[in-house]
């Protein structure tokens, strides 16, 4: 069986290392993504805000641990699911299944002004630019805010506005600075009513600004414009960009209202031996990680049963994210989402000691997927 996956996210890497792991030469897995290497999404902060360096975070797919995964550096330039067969730079690739997990393009330049005169935290390059950005801003008005829906890791604009508070605070400049927060979210996280009461609680305890259910659609000189009409001054705009599926699973016919739609207990889309995970689906999750990696392991049992027999779990919509409360404290956020029923989740800390689980979080992942130890 020749597996094909389109995204080496944690999707993409978590399906690969599966089937290597279970059914070793019995698959022929081929692991296919344009980038270096895999940057963890708290990882940007972690070098927006001077915690770490960008090459101590990036983890360069040339040092993958499976040995039986054939990775490919390339990009792909068009889909033929009936044919389950890519074209790529690197030439065509085919497969008895195709995996895409190719997660959301970002597009700063879909906001007017944002590339102008704001900055974006969401890309790899956006947020590893804002290192030196962050550490000479002499104070002033700071707007976080999102530009668009669906936006993936939610949590991420108010750990950033947490995060910037501490940063001026550090620096003696809360007398002359602000910090709002623009999100389109009646609350922070609404899948977790505890979650989303400790955020509000630290927003309110720091003076940060919150403005729910709201969205910058547009940016000037120094003003954030809100869909509202309504405007916010900014020194320092640090934004959510818009994002969409890849123009190429589009062009493929792949999508529907936008993103891959899939069996939500299979994540099979309606091609033959075509699944799609992560951040490019609507499968009701919310766009991070975990999601995608929860969803890999689905499809990894299923393509398990299919060589060596048995039945496999259907997908549980569960996954476990972190969320920095500033001051070294982390909580860590439950949550589940079900088709058919009402997300639930609850909130664990904010503490110290999370932020040791968050760090074993990410050390776990890469030695199972590069086979190194690894401290964030």
């Amino acid at each position: 069986m020749r597996v094909l996956i389109l995204g080496a996210g944690f999707g993409g890497l978590e399906l690969a290392t599966t089937l290597d792991e279970a059914l070793g030469s019995e698959a022929e897995v081929v692991l296919i993504d344009k980038s270096e290497g895999f940057v963890f999404g708290f990882s940007k902060l972690d070098v927006m805000f001077g915690r770490a360096s960008a090459d101590h975070v990036l983890h360069r797919y040339a040092d993958l641990a499976p040995p039986g995964v054939t990775f490919v550096q390339t990009t792909v330039r068009a889909i033929d699911p009936v044919a389950r067969r890519v074209e790529t730079d690197a030439g065509p690739l085919e497969g008895d299944v195709l995996v895409v997990a190719l997660g959301a393009d970002l597009h700063p330049g879909a906001t007017p002004g944002l590339v102008e005169h704001g900055h974006e935290f969401y890309t790899v390059d956006g947020a590893f630019a804002l290192c030196d950005v962050l550490a000479e801003f002499p104070g002033g008005n700071v707007v976080v805010a999102v530009t668009s829906t669906p936006f993936k890791c939610p949590p991420a604009p108010s750990e950033t506005a947490l995060l910037v508070h501490d940063l001026l605070a550090s620096r003696g400049l809360l007398d002359t600075s602000t910090v709002s927060l623009v999100m389109p979210l009646g609350v922070p996280i609404p899948p977790s009513p505890s979650a989303s009461s400790a955020l509000l609680a630290a927003f309110a305890e720091r003076g940060i600004s919150w403005h729910p259910g709201a969205m910058v659609r547009s940016l000037e000189a120094g003003k954030a414009v809100l869909a509202d009409g309504s405007e916010l001054p900014f020194d320092l705009f640090l934004g959510v960009p818009v994002h969409r599926a890849p123009a190429v699973v589009v062009d493929a016919g792949l999508t529907e209202d936008g993103w891959i739609p899939v069996d939500p207990a299979t994540l099979r889309t309606r091609y033959e031996d075509v699944y799609a995970v992560g951040d490019v689906t609507s499968v009701g999750t919310p766009k991070a990680g975990v999601f995608a990696e929860g969803q890999a392991a689905v499809v990894a049992e299923q393509l398990i049963a299919r060589a060596r027999g048995g039945t496999a779990a259907s997908y549980d919509g569960h996954g476990t994210c972190y969320l920095e409360f500033g001051g070294g404290e982390v909580g860590k956020v439950d949550v589940t989402f079900l088709s058919g029923q009402a997300p639930t989740g609850a909130l664990e800390g904010p503490s110290r000691d999370l932020a040791a689980d968050k760090v074993a979080f990410g050390a776990d992942r890469v030695r199972r997927w590069f086979g190194r130890e690894w401290a964030p």
